[in-house]
């Protein structure tokens, strides 16, 4: 039986469709269009009560029973759970992983993002101090991926979900006005993972 993800072609949409194909899961999508409100619908938020995607449901859940998951971090961990692929048993090296996911989940995500809504303002007194500020922000962020993946190949070491989550805000640097050629570990890095072919299938898989 197939997982079914909940979702739109967003950097935290892309993180769970690169999981996926990874980890060579079977899953269908299910579009969820925030352009219209989607999120909002009963169906959705009895899954997400936080009404964001992307969430899953997977009949075969533990147990066997069926379980929806949302919070794309979760959802990477769980799957990585249920799998065994891409988050390790070992405590150590588990730990770098989640390091590196909560990096992502609580700085190189959210400070983008801001980056984002601050360039779509047309009125540049609105737009001036915000993006002046997260644009700094996000530049630091990249700073200290690029100093980190000087020293390893991925980001917890291995390859790993904390990857395949830095990957969906990485997949919109040219949204957010970064050249990579200014961070070149992250550039290398970022060129590693398209080289994969499962990566590339979940960065251009269609969700409409």
């Amino acid at each position: 039986m197939s997982i079914t993800l909940w979702g739109w072609p967003t950097p935290n949409g892309r993180k769970i469709s690169v999981a996926l194909e990874e980890m060579r899961l079977d899953y269908v999508i299910k579009p969820v269009d925030i352009s219209k409100g989607e999120q909002f619908d009963p169906a959705f938020l009895a899954i997400s009560p936080n009404n964001k995607i992307p969430a899953i449901t997977d009949p075969d859940g533990p147990g066997g029973a069926p379980i929806s998951v949302f919070e794309s971090g979760a959802i990477l961990i769980y799957l990585g759970e249920k799998t065994g692929k891409f988050y390790p048993a070992d405590l150590r090296r588990r730990t770098n992983v989640l390091e590196w996911l909560m990096f992502q989940m609580g700085g190189f995500g959210p400070i983008p993002g801001q980056v984002h809504h601050f360039l779509d303002l047309k009125n540049e007194a609105d737009r001036a101090y915000g993006l002046a500020r997260y644009d700094k922000e996000n530049r630091r962020l990249y700073g200290v991926m690029d100093k980190r993946l000087g020293a390893v190949e991925f980001f917890a070491h291995d390859i790993s979900i904390a990857d395949f989550a830095i990957l969906g805000w990485v997949w919109r640097h040219p949204r957010h006005k970064v050249d990579l050629a200014e961070y070149p570990n992250v550039l290398r890095w970022w060129n590693q993972m398209n080289a994969r072919p499962a990566t590339k299938r979940g960065l251009e898989i269609s969700f409409t």
